[in-house]
Formats: structure tokens, C-alpha cells, sequence
């Protein structure tokens, strides 16, 4: 039976330990430079609705590692552009490809993808969800903490699909939370009593040093989202206070660790002293996007 990567939630604790383990091996095994290429060749379909550095890089990288092949599916250059629907997209591309990967706008497009592709759908990204960048991050926790059991993660900044899939991550990972936001700009109902059903600890509050108090990691990202850009200025205006910078990360664990799933404007969500200072695992972070997206398509063309 195909599986489906469309929510963090799609996954149980076991899968999600099971893919941040063989992703920590498969980082190895790629460093000590040992060919770990899948006895079958496969093929990866990459649909982009929204352009990306990292994810497509590291999904076509990592196919390639894996010993098979990714496409670059710009919807402009495709018959999606003009008209064709999802669904018949769906059934021609399970035809051709092992996998599909769906960066989209909305993400209902990427649900409706997975309900009629015979074959697995990853969501790269959608306006609800930003899983592959979760499986990434708790990755990085693991690798710097030794766990994620237990960990104090404070989320400062929009509450986007990135901070909606840490809360849905945290009882799978083991972690609390803390989600310091403007009103307006805080977790919607529907996320937060889907957290709260799945068992998740958390907090949600408009005070970034309340949500930082205590924490292991400190996580933020962009205010202005890419579609956003014409609330550019009123998003800095409602923002302000929220910077990641020294002073902040000095209210919370000593020891704490930066994360950011990047592109990140320095001087606006964080400070350029903390992205590029010792309290930074921003690079590793974004490293590891390959290695946990390798194990994620592993587990799903088994």
C-alpha cells in the first residue's frame, strides 16, 4: 500500500525515530564517501508552485545519491499551466515516476495530488505544513542534544506552516513547545486543537522572553513569507520586539541552539551576530534537509 508524506502527523514516533536514525547513518556513510545508492534506479518528479533553493536542491541531490533520477516540473511548463487538472496530472505522472514531490501554494493542491497518484506524494511545502523541513530540524536536535525527549523548543516569530508542523512534530518527537507571536499572527484554531488532540505540550504566548525562558532551542523564520511581500512593512511594524538577537538568547537555557529553516533577513527575525555565532546550528540545519529527505524516500519506496 502507497504512503503518503502530506502532515508530520502522517507519521507515527516510531517512523519519525526510525527516518532521523537512518538519516544520521546515511550522513555518514556519505561523508566517509561510501556509495549507498538503492539497488533499484528510481525517478522523482519535483512539481514547484513556489520556488525554493533548498528543497530543490536537496531532493535532487539526494535521488541522485540514491541512485536514481529527480525532474524539475516547473506548472508553467506543464499542462497543470493550462487547465489540465490535478487529478489527471496525478494518474499520468504515476505512469511515468516512483515518486512525487508537491512545493504548493495551497495545500489542498498537494491532498488532492496524493488522493489520485498511485504513487507516494511528499509535501515540499504547502500554506498548512512544511514537514520535510521538521524531519530536518529534529534531526539537527538529535544530533546536538543526543535527543529530542524532553527538549524545551520556543518558536518565535509568524506562526507559518513551519511552527504549525513543529507543534503537530512535538508529541511524536517527544519535545514542548513554546509559540511567542503578535495577535493576529498566532497558531490557528484548527492547529492548535489538532496539537492539543494529538497530545502535544505546548504554550502559546506574545511574549518572546516567556516563550525562550528555559529553552534548549530557540527556532525562528521569515516574517514575510514568500505571497507576502506587499505586507512587507506592516509585517515589520507588528513584528517588532520579536528579533532572535544576543539579548533574547540570553533568556534562555545556557547553551541554547539557534535554528532558522532559511532564507532568512538579518536584522529583521534574527541578528546577524546570532545567525553566524556559536549559538548557531542554522548550516547544519539546512544540511541535513538531504539526508532526512534521502531517508524519507527510502521509507516510502519500500
Amino acid at each position: 500500500m502507497k504512503r503518503d508524506l502530506l502532515s508530520i502527523q502522517d507519521l507515527s514516533a516510531g517512523e519519525l525515530h526510525d527516518i532521523i536514525d537512518s538519516a544520521i547513518r546515511l550522513k555518514a556513510l556519505r561523508r566517509a564517501g561510501t556509495d549507498h545508492a538503492l539497488p533499484r534506479r528510481h525517478t522523482l518528479g519535483m512539481i514547484f508552485e513556489k520556488a525554493s533553493t533548498r528543497t530543490r536542491t536537496s531532493f535532487e541531490v539526494g535521488m541522485f545519491e540514491l541512485g536514481g533520477h529527480a525532474l524539475f516540473m516547473n506548472p508553467n511548463d506543464m499542462q497543470l499551466g493550462r487547465g489540465e487538472e490535478v487529478r489527471d496530472t496525478a494518474c499520468v505522472l504515476s505512469r511515468y515516476l516512483s515518486l512525487i514531490m508537491i512545493r504548493s501554494y495551497l495545500h489542498e493542491t498537494a491532498v488532492e495530488l496524493a488522493g489520485h497518484a498511485e504513487i507516494p506524494v511528499i509535501n515540499g511545502l504547502s500554506d498548512r505544513e512544511h514537514p520535510c523541513q521538521i524531519l530536518a530540524d529534529i534531526m539537527t536536535m538529535k544530533e546536538e542534544f543526543g535527543k529530542t525527549e524532553g527538549l524545551r523548543v520556543a518558536y518565535v516569530g509568524d506562526s507559518n506552516n513551519v511552527a504549525n508542523s513543529l507543534l503537530l512534530a512535538a508529541p511524536l518527537a517527544g519535545y514542548e513547545m513554546a509559540v511567542a507571536s503578535p495577535e493576529g499572527f498566532q497558531p490557528d484554531e484548527d492547529i492548535i486543537a489538532q496539537a492539543e488532540g494529538a497530545g502535544a505540550k505546548f504554550e502559546i504566548t506574545a511574549s518572546p522572553r516567556t516563550a525562550v525562558s528555559g529553552a534548549d532551542i530557540i527556532y525562528t523564520d521569515t516574517w514575510v513569507s514568500m505571497g507576502s511581500e506587499d505586507e512587507h512593512d506592516a509585517r515589520l511594524r507588528a513584528f517588532s520586539g520579536f528579533t532572535v538577537d544576543e539579548a533574547l538568547v540570553q533568556h534562555a537555557q545556557d547553551g541554547a541552539k539557534v535554528l532558522h529553516c532559511l532564507p532568512a533577513h538579518r536584522g529583521e527575525e534574527i541578528s546577524a551576530a546570532v545567525m553566524d555565532g556559536p549559538s548557531s546550528l542554522i548550516w547544519n540545519q539546512a544540511e541535513n534537509r538531504l539526508h532526512a529527505q534521502k531517508a524519507l524516500m527510502m521509507m516510502l519506496l519500500e
